[in-house]
């Protein structure tokens, strides 16, 4: 039997329950006459086949879904016979005390699959009715595990799956549908604990072991963050913390050996920063220590006993004037526990259980983040200055404590003192420092100290003192290894970022030693680039865009040194590509394979090359930081950019319009349209610079959306840009025809979708036909029949004042306007008596668009006393947005929590908002207003061009009436002069 996902349709199920129930009757699981187990296997995939895509809501916009009829229908006949089977399957199971049933423990597991799918959004009637006795099964699974005896076979495997989902079903039942298990949460807690208790010996546990006392941690939270469960749990808050939560946060031998054996692997496990992307299996990553801290943080969060603040002395007669106010159990058991374990003595002499205990103490603080930024700062910087800060002044500190404290600070960034700033940002700086021992990597000490620094700016917890922290960071940058520089590289990056100006003046040293470091670290042609350039790479782009930013105040104060900065900045990135491109090139002749730099960091690099190309001010400049020979290999870079999908292109379209503008500035000798041997893996051809910026283009075009507006403007800016000669016509006439039919394309997919991209791209194709007309009307019919209509008509509809994505900027209407004009003229020439209905569409929307320019070149003119006025009245608003902000930061405390019904209800109005209206990526971009860069095109005068166009076609316009007398009376309110063009 062949189940596919056409089972969802309603009117298949009559047919297909009954053939279901015959199979499974039929099957050893209902029916004690089964030929073989095998039977069993085969029915349950099928179950477990069909129910699987009810494991999620079916529809989103209805508050409160019911089950679906399918649904129920599945769990009456087919999943309650089998569940009703359970008790007597579980019984033999546990029956061989000696030897797992391999095949027994298999269709175990998959009941229990099957129950999970059915549970996880939805619950059927008919099994919430054998709920209890089902749950009572698996308590009997989960207490029969021994986890630190667990066998390594496959059947104990399959016990401990068994045991992983049946605590998933606990975690659903507890979360989605907790009135149908209060009376079992006892129960649940219980089996629960037990499990977490098991945490003791945390070391000697195995990852799926392990990861059974995690989910044990969680159904407690999750029961915990119930009424009934808050008041099941809270009596055993002491038992939990020192029996089952501390045991798992303290340091035992596997942290030892995987913090010199893996590094990374305890830091991602252990220490976790936002810094560096999580690659890998994200389940390796669900430990108990993770779980046992997320518990432990939401105990602490838990309201304790009422306790009543007297703000005044109560006189007598009169009623104390005080409130009631609920402490935590933060302050009440979690901080007084943990103060129990004393600071490790400064020296050897320190006691290994005193140090893996208050390694413990650190992770547990670490996990009380939304605890602490409750309570006032002087409580949190008690706290640090007691607890965390004394371990940097030890002489002898062990680095696992070290380590941990970095990662604490990191994790409370959100809730630091300010009058802390000091002390926090020197410890963390010291310990970016910190060698390694005689016999311990602290690799992990000083990567969490990166990480939390990150953190810290995240949060904009910034320095004080920003050279400092550039200064430790340069010198580890140049001294450490690959994997530190790498990391470096990416907080240098945030440090730019948070810094601006107040470290603009030292960006062109710290430039200067990371190209230093890079340039050490470029492997030979054509092998990839090691991660720790690429990083460097970006840290240089962050650099640059900051330089770029810096405020106006620096560049005219220290205008000398802004200039001076300016030029080594230049100088620096030159080189650096000179050496990343151009030196692997001119060693090919004594390579054995080809020499041609890999496509890595292409975005990066057009980044500093486009930065290079902005402060050339002379063509010897231009000679003298080797700019064609960059040029010409960046061109074949990118014109084989296969990136599209990560959204990289940014600099690279930049980098395009910085070169076009520096060609137009100083290319005197034209370079930029010079045919040159290639300098990329093709090296037998030869191709221009902008012949390879076109083919970049080009496939842009049918990128994703945001590229393809980028792509759209640059086409204009290549067609009317450069100076294209006799001997270069060919290629502006290659370039126009592959732009006109790659947009033609593009349209014609998109065009029946509701999204903006039709109006550039059609735009794309005016720009092209109005400089080769007939090459791109043959390009148009070529690809389809009628091409060159359909493309007419669409761009009358683009350019009507009716339309939707209509035309917006004053280039994009003067361009529209230039090609209708020569649409009409041609449609004049292929139907002389005006049979033609686009024609008519095609010069209404002309002379609309006409009308549409003048009333933004009018808009324009004022635009500026406008912007003055609205400048003023927004300072006067400004004060009172600054009371409103105070007087809503007093309400705060005055907003209910949103109940469960109204956070239902608001979700599914959003998930209605959404239905049927897919936003193509790029399409926020639509509303804003873009000029288009259209070179020579703007010094075309439009109005002379339509009087031409009227006066010399003046009779067979008349003839083919087209002057609507709404037209006629729309134009003349605009243009009075125009008055003699329609005079009968």
């Amino acid at each position: 039997m062949i189940i596919t996902v056409d089972f969802v349709k309603e009117n298949a199920w009559p047919e297909l329950i009954p053939e279901l129930r015959t199979v499974f009757e039929s099957s050893n699981l209902i029916s004690q006459n089964a030929h073989s187990q095998w039977d069993a296997i085969n029915v349950l995939t099928i179950l477990h086949t069909i129910i699987r895509p009810f494991q999620y809501f079916q529809n989103p916009k209805v508050p409160r879904e019911p089950v679906p009829a399918q649904l129920e229908s599945i769990a009456e006949i087919l999943l309650v016979p089998l569940v009703v089977t359970l008790h007597h399957n579980v019984e033999k199971a546990l029956s061989f005390q000696y030897k797992i049933q391999f095949d027994l423990e298999q269709v175990l597991l998959m009941i229990c699959k099957c129950v999970y799918f059915s549970v996880k959004s939805y619950m059927p009637a008919a099994l919430s009715a054998i709920l209890p006795s089902f749950c009572q099964d698996l308590f009997q699974i989960l207490n029969s595990l021994n986890l630190e005896c667990a066998s390594p076979d496959d059947g104990y495997l399959l016990r401990l799956k068994t045991a992983k989902r049946s605590l998933y079903i606990f975690r659903a039942l507890v979360t989605r549908h907790q009135k149908h298990v209060n009376k079992l949460l006892p129960n649940i807690f219980n089996c629960a604990f037990k499990l977490s208790k098991q945490s003791a010996n945390i070391d000697k546990l195995d990852f799926p072991s392990e990861r059974i006392v995690s989910l044990a941690f969680d159904v407690i939270s999750h029961i915990l963050e119930t009424g009934p469960g808050w008041r099941l749990v809270s009596p055993h808050f002491s038992s939990i913390l020192d029996s089952a939560i501390f045991p798992a946060l303290i340091m035992n031998s596997k942290d030892v050996s995987e913090w010199e054996e893996d590094a990374e692997e305890y830091m991602r496990k252990n220490l976790p920063s936002e810094l560096e992307e999580i690659s890998g299996w994200a389940e390796d990553l669900f430990t108990a220590r993770k779980s046992a801290i997320n518990l432990l943080g939401v105990i602490a969060m838990s309201k304790g006993p009422p306790v009543v603040s007297v703000s005044s002395k109560r006189k007598k007669g009169i009623k104390a004037n005080g409130k009631e106010r609920h402490s935590s159990v933060g302050e009440l058991l979690v901080i007084p526990f943990l103060s129990k374990f004393p600071l490790p003595f400064d020296g050897p002499q320190a006691l290994p259980k005193t140090v893996h205990d208050y390694y413990g103490a650190l992770m547990a603080y670490g996990g009380l983040h939304d605890f602490l930024i409750e309570r006032n700062p002087e409580y949190t910087c008690t706290l640090l200055r007691n607890r965390v800060l004394p371990l940097y002044s030890l002489s002898l500190c062990s680095p696992y404590l070290v380590a941990t404290a970095n990662w604490i600070l990191g994790e409370l960034a959100s809730c630091l003192p300010e009058e802390m700033n000091t002390d926090i940002y020197s410890s963390l700086t010291k310990t970016l420092s910190l060698p390694d021992l005689e016999d311990i990597s602290c690799y992990p000490v000083r990567a969490s100290a990166v990480g939390a620094i990150a953190a810290l700016l995240e949060n904009d917890y910034v320095p004080s003192d920003w050279q400092s922290l550039l200064q430790v960071l340069v010198e580890r940058v140049t001294t450490t290894d690959e994997n530190e520089s790498s990391l470096i590289f990416l907080l240098l990056g945030n440090v730019v970022d948070a810094g601006k100006d107040n470290i603009a003046i030292h960006i062109p040293f710290v430039v200067s030693r990371i190209a230093d470091t890079i340039s050490k670290q470029l492997p030979p042609a054509p092998d990839p680039w090691p991660q720790v350039v690429e990083r460097g790479f970006s840290a240089l782009a962050a650099m640059v865009q900051t330089w770029d930013e810096s405020s106006d105040e620096f560049k005219e104060h220290e205008n000398s040194r802004w200039r001076s900065g300016c030029a080594t900045i230049a100088k620096t990135f030159s080189s650096l590509l000179q050496q990343a491109w151009i030196m692997p090139i001119q060693q090919k002749e004594t390579a054995t394979t080809s020499a041609s730099p890999p496509p890595s960091c292409v975005d990066d690099a057009s980044a500093l090359l486009g930065f290079v190309m902005r402060l050339i001010v002379t063509i010897d400049e231009a000679a003298e930081l080797k700019i064609p020979e960059l040029l010409a290999v960046w061109s074949v870079l990118i014109a084989e950019w296969h990136a599209w999908e990560e959204m990289e292109d940014l600099s690279i379209f930049n980098c395009i319009q910085e070169a076009i503008d520096l060609h137009r500035r100083y290319d005197s000798a034209n370079f930029f349209m010079r045919k040159l041997p290639s300098q990329g893996p093709s090296h037998n051809s030869t191709r221009s610079i902008i012949e390879g910026v076109a083919a970049f283009v080009r496939d842009a075009i049918t990128a994703y959306p945001s590229a393809i507006r980028r792509a759209c403007s640059c086409v204009h800016l290549l067609l009317y840009t450069p100076r294209f000669s006799l001997e270069t016509e060919d290629v502006k006439r290659s370039m126009a025809a592959s732009f006109s039919e790659a947009a033609f394309s593009r349209f014609r997919e998109i065009c029946n979708k509701p999204c903006g991209l039709s109006k550039p791209l059609l735009l794309v194709i005016s720009s092209c036909y109005i400089s080769y007309p007939n090459i791109i009307e043959q390009v148009l019919e070529k690809h389809e029949d009628k091409g060159f209509m359909i493309w007419a008509h669409a761009l009358a509809n683009v350019s009507s004042s009716t339309s939707e994505h209509g035309l917006s900027s004053e280039s994009e209407i003067k361009l529209a306007v230039i090609s209708l004009a020569k649409v009409v003229e041609r449609l004049l020439e292929m139907s002389p008596d005006g049979g033609n209905a686009t024609l008519h569409e095609c010069f209404r929307s002309l002379m609309e668009a006409c009308i549409h320019l003048k009333e933004v070149q009018d808009e324009a003119s004022d635009g500026v006393e406008n912007a003055e006025e609205e400048e003023e009245a927004s300072d006067e608003d400004t004060d009172d947005e600054e009371d409103d902000d105070i007087d809503d930061e007093d309400s705060e405390d005055d907003e209910r929590e949103e109940t469960e019904e109204e956070f239902l209800s608001r979700y599914a109005e959003v998930a209605k908002g959404l239905d049927g209206e897919i936003v193509a990526e790029g399409d926020a971009e639509e509303d804003e207003v873009q000029e288009l860069e259209l070179g020579v095109l703007d010094e075309v005068n439009i109005q002379e061009l339509v009087v031409s166009l009227i006066k010399k076609h003046r009779y067979s316009l008349a003839q083919t009436q087209i002057f609507p007398p709404d037209l006629v009376q729309r134009i003349l309110e605009v243009f009075p002069d125009y008055v003699s063009l329609f005079h009968a």
